[in-house]
């Protein structure tokens, strides 16, 4: 069995790290750079960046702080928001970036997402999905950080995104964001069952038993975490350990 990944999210608004609750009521945290340091040292396995509003105003602006990490940072770093062409992806890849993450551009052409897999490979390419759950149990899609409707159904989308080529996918409960309260289980395992690429869970984690859930019941193959080590509830270091402890197969530091 693979390792499970124990990613850090960092969400940007400007020149600024982030955090809401359901991706609403952003907060400034601080230098996004400076955290990103932080969770390397402490030995996360991944960093994700997202611009929070970079699909709504039409831009890309995460290129110098992808670049100033990359001098600094040397682990795995995966960049989402604002991306709208092939151009967009190259640009973030030679800044340092070596994933792109995509939802807006994505949901509304999403050819985009083979344009990006033929010419980088799949292993660059990693979907987004907001979701938010519908009253018959089911999920729908969300963009704009969560802001606008899609009508498209999550499962549906995530299986027509591996045929267009994405090679993972970054899971968000927006109902759980935010929250603490754990992660949306049901959410994770229904995605996780149906695609054979990798599932990132992300949105509620709280504590230990919420990691370890969303792996054991959700299938997750990783978790991405953001509030619990921004307000420095727990570092890194604590949670690869008791991840271990509570039996996970994670990497040895």
């Amino acid at each position: 069995m693979a390792n499970i990944r124990l990613i850090a999210r960092l969400d940007i608004k400007g020149p600024n790290l982030i955090k809401g609750v359901r991706l609403e009521g952003l907060r400034v945290i601080g230098d996004p750079q400076e955290y990103a340091r932080r969770y390397y040292e402490a030995g996360a396995d991944e960093l994700i960046y997202m611009d929070v509003v970079a699909s709504l105003y039409g831009r890309n602006s995460l290129t110098e702080i992808v670049r100033h990490t990359a001098e600094n940072v040397f682990i795995p770093l995966t960049v989402g928001g604002g991306i709208r062409s092939v151009e967009d992806v190259k640009l973030l890849l030679r800044s340092g970036a070596d994933k792109v993450c995509l939802n807006t551009a994505a949901i509304a052409r999403p050819e985009l997402l083979q344009e990006i897999a033929n010419r980088f490979g799949s292993q660059c390419v990693v979907l987004s999905i907001e979701a938010k759950r519908k009253s018959n149990g089911s999920w729908e899609c969300y963009t704009d950080n969560g802001r606008e409707h899609t009508e498209r159904d999550v499962l549906d989308w995530a299986k027509q995104a591996v045929k267009l080529g994405a090679g993972e996918i970054l899971l968000t409960s927006i109902d759980q964001e935010g929250t603490r309260k754990g992660f949306d289980i049901d959410l994770i395992r229904t995605v996780s069952t149906a695609v054979p690429i990798p599932v990132i869970a992300s949105g509620g984690m709280g504590g230990i038993d919420h990691l370890v859930a969303a792996v054991q019941d959700g299938k997750a193959d990783a978790v991405a975490m953001a509030d619990i080590l921004h307000y420095k509830r727990k570092d890194m270091l604590a949670i690869r350990a008791a991840a271990k402890q509570a039996g996970l197969s994670v990497r040895s530091l």
